[in-house]
């Protein structure tokens, strides 16, 4: 668990996803393996690009791909909670948009973990970089703090 560092609360997100844990989450010790979380930052992310700014994953030739990625963890979830994903943006480039995460046990107001994750959007075919495309961009502008 980390300390010194401020906790995020249910305020500071604009956008929720409610992810249901399943039985293979937990790991032998009784709660959700940290590997999973990540997991989690890839569904409340992808779910907004594809629900709000129409990402087609399967065939648009602009995609984004993970860069970086990280998590702090400050209280366990175990199966059978639902996770509340909270979602805003933290830098926007041209390129590549840094998404900040906060996971929140149902009944808390305080992130049981918390973190980040960037993607860098690609031509699909050359995996070279390129700008954001217009409908991602202004999903993505949704997610700014006012």
């Amino acid at each position: 668990m980390t300390t010194g560092q401020s906790v995020p609360s249910r305020d500071d997100y604009p956008h929720y996803l409610e992810i249901p844990t399943r039985w293979m989450d937990n790991d032998i010790y009784g709660h959700v393996n940290n590997v999973v979380y990540y997991s989690y930052f890839d569904t409340v992310i992808n779910r907004y690009l594809i629900d709000v700014g129409g990402l087609d994953i399967h065939g648009s030739p602009v995609i984004g791909v993970c860069a970086e990625s990280h998590c702090n963890y400050q209280a366990p979830i175990t199966y059978p909670e639902v996770v509340d994903a909270g979602l805003r943006v933290g830098h926007l480039g041209r390129r590549s948009v840094r998404y900040e995460i906060g996971l929140f046990r149902q009944d808390d107001h305080t992130a049981a973990a918390m973190g980040h994750f960037v993607h860098v959007f690609v031509d699909r075919t050359s995996m070279t970089p390129v700008a954001i495309p217009e409908g991602i961009r202004a999903a993505l502008e949704q997610l700014r703090p006012v």
